[in-house]
């Protein structure tokens, strides 16, 4: 089985910047995808970045070159690192893990609210 513990999120004001946090722990030798994801209020869960063990990378559109999804493979953690926040980036962000693009396993959720 695999845990995923997420940190890193709060409150900000529209133009901060966060740094969510993702600890992996268990059997997880087979995934090769680590992933952020976000549950805006009254939308369905979204992609928000991609990140395979090789190093490629995908994010949604709306990041716009604001955010950057990285991976630290000695302490098992991936981070999401947000500059320039915007209201409409407020929301619920569950880190993933799985292979190719089906996430797997999910994390319990980082509130992530942007307001002035």
């Amino acid at each position: 089985q695999v845990r995923l513990v997420e940190s890193g999120g709060g409150l900000v004001q529209p133009g901060g910047s966060l740094r969510l946090s993702c600890v992996a722990s268990g059997e997880f030798g087979r995934m090769n995808l680590v992933a952020w994801y976000r549950r805006a209020p009254g939308k369905q869960r979204e992609m928000v970045a991609h990140l395979f063990d090789e190093g490629a990378t995908k994010y949604a559109d709306f990041v716009k070159g604001r955010f950057t999804i990285s991976r630290d493979f000695a302490k098992n953690t991936w981070y999401l690192q947000m500059d320039n926040l915007e209201p409409d980036d407020t929301g619920a962000y569950d880190c993933g893990m799985g292979r190719w693009l089906s996430v797997e396993f999910w994390g319990q959720g980082a509130q992530v609210t942007v307001s002035s």
